[in-house]
């Protein structure tokens, strides 16, 4: 390979995409959460900015959690296995087996869940996450047996074609010289004459695609690295680079702090003028007029309740005098706040401020938030979530731990996400709709009843397929319930007629038992 095409000079010739949405990754973090995405040359003694807000850390933490909690429930499966009923008869050779194949695929689907549990995914899930929501983007990787690596913007490059499919990733990390194979070493060693086995290295990892499947390698010094050849199939890489939102035409994503950076700006801006203004405002200073009566110094060195000579007006309180001004500064600081809560779906901002707030306000609320989330899961569901479940069934059918499935005939859906919020409206229109036929119950019998359901479901926009009776069933049912009332009608004369005759006869038995 020649240099030129090494992943070396690769990483560093499309750097240069990727460093705006760097620069705007590091701005974002810096107001959130500044260890998300510190700057280059970072380690641990490093000291990084303190924000002088919180709520971007709080909001960050807070949509990330939420997100962690839609994407991957706990103990229930975020997919299940879909098949249609052409495929299953094909496959079945006999009808009326949808039961028992989907029974299979839910046992196939509790293994993948219990999977996801084990190799405790979610934790990294979680940090991801917060990349997307801070910096706009991530890279995971999935290796054969131990969890899942969450590689931050600065440490990977990728490029797309126009429809956003990934041509070619390269990551960049170090690793310590005595780790590679020998002849690796002795090439780095040519050009370090002082390299021991401690010195730090960079380390290449270049996948690309093809037509046909993924190509992987490792490079060190412009050298592959023996062993580190691999392949995989199109639709099941380990590697999954994940974006927040996606731009047509950019191989990278924004980030969801990215859209509020105004507000986050300014707030900081308005709070580290409150906080650096109310400590000076709290220092205590004492003015004495040269020109007085009072003694400054046996004044300060006087005990509580001593008489002292002098007069009152020679000594003052500095003031800063800025109420006003610092008041406008906190009226905008809380508007700004309460912006920012309701753009990071915190509970202040579902909660107004008032003495009787029923719970279903808050439940509608919360709902009406979540909602507006539904482009955010979109994307994660076909970038992040559908990529890693194909991957981890992938790995389990390479174990011998699950079936191979026909890829054609049966295929993982994500149902969570976007299509948890869809059953979600769902349950609410149900709802809704329930407490609409509780007032047409109500109406007087000239409205058509019927009618007015059938037009209240429409406009809903719900199937209506089985939720209200024919006529033809409703009169079936009426009857149904005469005739059951007729037959109760008939049983108790004839039980209280038994009951009567037992009683005379009991009456009857006992003067004779008294004979």
């Amino acid at each position: 390979m020649a240099s030129r095409n090494t992943a070396a000079s690769l990483y560093q010739k499309w750097k240069s995409d990727r460093d705006p949405f760097l620069m705007r990754g590091r701005q974002c973090s810096e107001l959130t959460i500044p260890t998300l995405l510190p700057k280059e040359g970072y380690n641990g003694s490093t000291q990084l900015p303190t924000p002088w807000q919180s709520i971007g850390a709080r909001g960050v933490n807070n949509l990330a959690a939420k997100m962690l909690m839609s994407l991957f429930p706990v103990n229930a499966p975020f997919f299940r296995y879909t098949i249609d009923d052409f495929a299953l008869e094909t496959l079945t050779q006999q009808e009326g087996m949808r039961g028992r194949v989907e029974e299979g695929l839910n046992k196939i689907e509790r293994a993948v869940q219990s999977e996801v549990e084990g190799t405790a995914i979610r934790v990294s899930a979680f940090e991801a996450l917060k990349q997307l929501v801070v910096v706009g983007n991530v890279l995971l990787y999935l290796p054969t047996e131990g969890g899942m690596r969450v590689f931050r913007l600065d440490r990977f490059v990728v490029r797309r074609d126009p429809m956003g499919n990934v041509l070619d990733i390269i990551t960049e990390e170090e690793v310590a010289l005595g780790t590679l194979p020998e002849s690796i070493q002795e090439a780095v060693k040519q050009d370090k004459a002082d390299a021991d086995d401690d010195c730090p290295v960079k380390i290449y990892t270049h996948v690309t695609r093809n037509q046909r499947n993924w190509k992987v390698y490792q490079e060190v010094a412009g050298q592959k690295v023996e062993g580190t050849e691999g392949s995989y199939p199109l639709d099941k890489s380990p590697w999954i680079p994940v974006r927040f939102t996606k731009v047509d035409g950019e191989d990278y994503g924004r980030s969801y702090v990215e859209e509020y950076l105004g507000d986050l700006k300014s707030l900081e801006g308005l709070m580290q003028a409150i906080v650096e203004g109310a400590a000076a405002a709290a220092k205590v200073l004492f003015l004495v007029n040269p020109n007085g009566v009072t003694d400054m110094d046996e004044l300060a060195a006087s005990e509580n309740g001593d008489f002292k000579e002098g007069m009152a007006n020679d000594v003052s309180v500095l003031q800063l005098q800025k109420y006003n001004d610092f008041r406008v500064a906190k009226e905008s600081v809380d508007m700004l706040t309460e912006r920012l809560s309701f753009a990071f779906l915190l509970n202040s901002a579902v909660q107004r401020n008032g003495e009787r707030v029923t719970a279903e306000e808050i439940r509608f609320m919360a709902n009406e938030l979540e909602s507006a989330l539904g482009g955010i899961y979109s994307i994660l569901s076909q970038e992040l979530q559908l990529p890693l479940v194909k991957r981890i069934i992938y790995q389990m059918e390479r174990q011998k731990r699950l079936p191979v499935l026909p890829s054609k005939a049966v295929k993982p859906v994500i149902v969570t996400g976007i299509e948890a919020l869809g059953r979600g409206n769902d349950f609410t229109k149900l709802n809704q709709f329930l407490q609409f036929a509780g007032l047409v119950a109500q109406l007087p019998p000239e409205v058509n009843k019927s009618d007015a359901l059938t037009r209240g479901g429409t406009a809903l926009g719900m199937d209506m397929k089985g939720l209200i009776l024919s006529q033809e069933e409703l009169q079936a049912q009426q009857q149904q319930q005469v005739m059951a009332a007729m037959a109760q009608q008939g049983i108790n004369p004839a039980i209280t007629q038994a009951g009567q005759l037992m009683k005379q006869g009991m009456q009857n038995n006992a003067p004779q038992a008294q004979q």
